[in-house]
């Protein structure tokens, strides 16, 4: 079993059903166990900023999956849960992300490890900060990294109860 990361992101619709649906689809994944998961965070958009706020989430994984079979079950429960590439950076339902992978370092067309912009978005260290605050990326622990950026407008989502 190899441990891995995924980062989950939603701006559409009921965000943090999405959050949930894609939890459930990824723990139905044979080969594939979530064995953390962060609380959900209200984040300001990154990228494309005319849009509408997003939910992120972080989880921690454990997988018989090579790197690139866990970006295709990523890529196909973003497919059965209504994803449709429209424009980079633009609204999405939900986004799942191969964040880390067993410390393995991929760099092909497919597929990016670590995750190509990891250390530079706030939104997804600080959930990732919550579950694997010493996970080491690129010679710095995560906690590390969310150091140098800013948080602003990064704020836990209230349960309710």
């Amino acid at each position: 079993m190899a441990e891995a990361y995924l980062g989950l992101g939603s701006n559409l619709g009921d965000k943090a059903a999405m959050l949930d649906a894609a939890v459930a689809a990824l723990a139905a994944t044979p080969g594939l166990a979530v064995t953390a998961r962060s609380r959900n965070y209200r984040t300001p958009p990154w990228g494309d900023t005319d849009q509408d706020w997003f939910l992120n989430a972080a989880l921690g994984i454990e997988t018989v999956l090579s790197p690139h079979a866990l970006l295709e079950a990523c890529l196909a429960a973003e497919t059965r849960l209504g994803r449709v590439r429209e424009r980079r950076w633009g609204p999405r339902v939900i986004d799942i992300d191969v964040l880390h992978y067993a410390g393995a370092t991929v760099a092909d067309e497919r597929l990016v490890l670590p995750h190509r912009f990891l250390r530079e978005r706030a939104f997804v260290l600080v959930p990732l900060a919550e579950i694997a605050p010493d996970l080491a990326i690129g010679g710095e622990t995560v906690e590390e990294a969310l150091s140098r950026l800013d948080r602003s407008g990064i704020e836990p989502e209230e349960v309710p109860g």
